[in-house]
């Protein structure tokens, strides 16, 4: 059962994490390309902010974004500020929606996200968390996959595969972690390719983080996976 309380005190702390390490940075800094292909480090900074704001109106039965224009647009329109409004921005938006998070409200409600995706509020917050935490590997200062909290690494590549399952255009799939857990995913098809490593490694592959070398492969060759 998901619990929703918990995950919203695990995005704050994430975001604490976050906003100690950005504030480390420099104007020159924010300027500086992300490891998302096309994205500076601000470009990253926006995106978490308006996410916040974003899953604010998920949380108030609000469409997400009044539409993929607006919130691209958005972005690029943020992305160029100092390193001191990014900062404030982030903070001021991520106390939004813990205020959100935290009113009484039906959590076991549907949902609707981004296009067309619905979910349980109860899982927005979770969400959120990997928002914060895999935007955080990606601005490049410091942070890496290792870094993730165990419970977070274990919950995303939980979700991921979840997400992965029945895809028309992934090949059936068994994840096995480190320690020996094994998650089926992808279509249907026997025997399954046997994909094995890290967790840090896995998640990176599932989550287009990584390209997968570090990855063990049985029955065959790693996979390509569609864009989230």
């Amino acid at each position: 059962m998901i619990d929703h309380a918990h995950d919203l005190e695990s995005v704050r702390g994430a975001t604490e994490r976050l906003l100690t390490a950005a504030a480390k940075m420099d104007n020159a800094g924010v300027t500086e390309s992300s490891r998302l292909p096309g994205w500076s480090r601000g470009h990253v900074l926006a995106h978490l902010s308006r996410n916040a704001d974003a899953l604010v109106n998920v949380l108030r039965g609000r469409p997400m974004y009044p539409s993929a224009e607006t919130r691209d647009a958005d972005i690029e329109r943020d992305a160029p500020r100092p390193l001191d409004v990014q900062l404030a921005d982030l903070r001021d938006s991520a106390e939004r929606f813990q205020e959100v998070g935290t009113a009484p409200a039906d959590w076991s409600r549907t949902v609707e996200l981004r296009n067309g995706v619905t979910d349980s509020a109860s899982r927005v917050p979770f969400r959120r968390w990997a928002e914060v935490e895999l935007h955080h590997v990606d601005l490049g200062i410091g942070y890496e996959l290792e870094d993730l909290p165990d419970e977070f690494t274990r919950r995303e590549i939980d979700f991921l595969t979840e997400r992965f399952r029945g895809h028309p255009d992934v090949p059936a799939l068994v994840i096995e972690e480190d320690g020996g857990r094994r998650i089926p995913t992808g279509g249907e098809g026997e025997p399954p390719l046997v994909v094995s490593g890290r967790r840090a490694d896995l998640l990176g592959w599932l989550a287009g983080r990584r390209d997968g070398s570090a990855l063990t492969v049985h029955g065959g060759t790693l996979p390509s996976l569609p864009p989230l």
